[in-house]
């Protein structure tokens, strides 16, 4: 293992640049482009089991060695990790990726909402290696400990220790407004533009988007533009769902809004290399310095990952 300080002084150092694509290196400026989001996870096998019951993305292990040569191809220099569920509470796999491409993958952990015995962890949670903050599930029972209070410690300890919160909903994205205004230095970045594939079955999207916007007002708030071809009806470049990008951009703006792929959950409709150029090529509202910071500067800062 090695420590928090050893991880940072790597990804400033010799070790990422190597690590980076080329085009990093030859001194002229270019765009830092991070993935907000990509589910990264190894077999199932008995010294590492999956959750009962949970089924992968795609049927193929998402490991660092299939990982980093698509990144190379489509030029793109860090990733967030968010850990599957499959996995369980598990993210080493993360840190493993960091620890061997330092400067290039970090990521989000898991923890119990339910438990408050867990708020010793939160408040050591960024001196782990490579570990950026917390990402919650809210589905099933989480739904109701955000309504019961259950979850009240969680909000208290993130906000004091300086964590940031990624957040999954099915709808959920209201019950945020009075966690948001309570807790005013607590980082939260909502997922996918808030949608699920429930919302959209259910013909939600209009009014899913209306409950983000609604977020916007609160400062500690930000938004993940990711997952587009998941939740658009038409190839590439999804024109279909311009109209709901543009509207969170111009809600949050370029500092809380960032580009991310889900590329698992989506994996067969577009190319990653697609899911660049959408964002750099595709979107007109977009000006080149907004492009810099939704592309990778703004998830930086948000996340404090220097």
């Amino acid at each position: 293992m090695f420590n928090r300080r050893e991880f940072l002084a790597g990804a400033t150092g010799a070790g990422a640049l190597a690590a980076l694509p080329a085009l990093a290196q030859t001194g002229a400026k270019k765009r830092v482009i991070v993935d907000a989001q990509i589910h990264m996870w190894k077999a199932n096998t008995p010294d590492r089991p999956w959750v009962p019951g949970t089924r992968p993305q795609i049927p193929e292990p998402m490991t660092i060695e299939r990982v980093v040569p698509m990144l190379d191809e489509a030029g793109v220099d860090r990733v967030v990790i968010v850990p599957p569920t499959l996995e369980g509470e598990r993210y080493d796999y993360g840190q493993e990726a960091a620890r061997r491409f330092p400067g290039r993958f970090a990521t989000m952990g898991h923890i119990r909402l339910e438990d408050p015995n867990e708020a010793k962890r939160v408040a050591t949670w960024r001196d782990q290696p490579a570990l950026l903050g917390v990402r919650l599930n809210i589905v099933g029972e989480q739904e109701k400990w955000l309504r019961d209070g259950t979850a009240d410690w969680f909000w208290a300890a993130a906000e004091k220790y300086n964590v940031p919160v990624m957040f999954l909903t099915r709808g959920q994205l209201p019950l945020f407004e009075p966690v948001a205004a309570r807790f005013p230095g607590l980082s939260l970045i909502i997922d996918h533009m808030g949608i699920s594939s429930e919302a959209l079955k259910e013909g939600l999207l209009t009014e899913t988007i209306d409950a983000g916007v609604s977020l916007a007002k609160f400062p500690n708030v930000a938004v993940k533009l990711s997952s587009t071809p998941l939740f658009s009806k038409e190839a590439y470049p999804w024109r279909d769902m311009t109209p709901y990008i543009h509207r969170l951009f111009d809600a949050f703006g370029p500092k809380r809004c960032f580009w991310g792929t889900d590329v698992t959950n989506s994996y067969a409709k577009a190319s990653y290399m697609q899911r660049v150029t959408h964002f750099t090529e595709e979107l007109p509202f977009l000006t080149e310095e907004d492009k810099d910071c939704v592309m990778g500067k703004s998830i930086l800062e948000r996340l404090r990952w220097t």
